[in-house]
């Protein structure tokens, strides 16, 4: 049922305060048209959590200790090394026979490892650990024991800088990252992603989840055929998934979801209700949340031919 501001019943504020919490925490303020991941960390993290659990399942190298590395060596995927040769972790060319980049680092101009995708950049990391001599003992540690293997690495040399193993362990604390060590499966869709290489040399769209299923935001220019080409997914589908038409041209920031939308939002906004915003239109808000038109409709028993108002209360599940 579509409510309006003032009616909303007093007795669920305190029930919703919390929800609502947690919505701003994950999404940003409800102002916004669509969910944001909170800060440049978070994305990372959700961006490249799977492939550090596959990797460590492969060469026994925690998966928090890989994404801590990734962040730091990274600036979360922002620094040069990672945008434009896809080094996630400062390898530099000692014995490496493929693509290269240069960068200032300790001394001017030095050699780093270039990679034609994220993936290899995380493979390389692991094997580069697990073949390395000078690596060996970390393996005798337990899996879950971050700290030992953020000391070890410091004692072995990866890095210079001498608050290189605390602050691994303050993104991993921070960021709880240590959960990821027990994982026991991953999100192969994300791991493959990964794999892909950067067409035209131009950088892949970052892909994120919510509401079990797979989104990206839209750059100037896109189409969805465009964006099919790079996902792998017929454009036709893309378009239907969106519910737009297969030749509309995305505006900027616009979300695309990647599978077929949900018939309601996820479970943790179970009482939320939606406000509806200036500008806002029911498509937008459904796309917002990765919930059918339709569906969104029918959840506040509205025909498609209703106007919403600023102002009006709409449910979500």
């Amino acid at each position: 049922m579509l409510y309006h501001v003032n009616e909303l019943p007093r007795g669920r504020v305190g029930e919703l305060r919390s929800v609502f919490l947690l919505f701003i925490l994950l999404f940003g303020a409800p102002s916004t048209l669509h969910p944001q991941p909170s800060n440049s960390y978070t994305r990372y993290i959700e961006q490249y959590k799977d492939i550090a659990i596959e990797q460590m399942q492969k060469w026994k190298v925690p998966a928090s200790i890989t994404l801590a590395q990734g962040l730091l060596e990274s600036a979360a995927g922002q620094s040069t090394l990672a945008t434009s040769g896809n080094n996630h972790f400062g390898i530099k060319c000692h014995g490496w026979s493929g693509a290269t980049i240069y960068r200032d680092d300790d001394r001017h101009n030095e050699c780093f490892r270039a990679y034609p995708s994220a993936y290899d950049s995380y493979e390389d990391h692991s094997r580069f650990l697990a073949t390395g001599q000078r690596y060996k003992s970390l393996f005798s540690l337990r899996i879950t024991d971050y700290k030992g293997w953020a000391n070890g690495l410091k004692a072995a040399g990866y890095a210079t800088n001498p608050r290189y193993a605390q602050s691994l362990i303050d993104i991993i604390e921070r960021y709880e990252l240590n959960k990821y060590d027990k994982a026991r499966s991953y999100d192969k869709f994300m791991v493959d992603r990964a794999r892909d290489a950067s067409p035209n040399g131009q950088p892949l769209h970052p892909i994120y989840i919510y509401n079990k299923n797979y989104f990206l935001y839209a750059r100037r220019g896109d189409t969805f055929r465009s964006i099919a080409d790079e996902v792998g997914i017929s454009y036709r589908k893309l378009a239907r998934y969106n519910e737009r038409d297969k030749r509309d041209v995305l505006a900027e920031g616009e979300i695309v979801w990647l599978k077929k939308k949900q018939s309601r939002a996820p479970k943790e906004l179970r009482g939320y209700l939606h406000t509806v915003a200036a500008g806002e239109s029911m498509y937008l808000i459904a796309q917002r949340y990765g919930i059918r038109l339709k569906k969104l409709y029918k959840l506040n028993r509205l025909t498609p031919d209703y106007s919403i108002r600023v102002g009006d209360q709409l449910r979500l599940r």
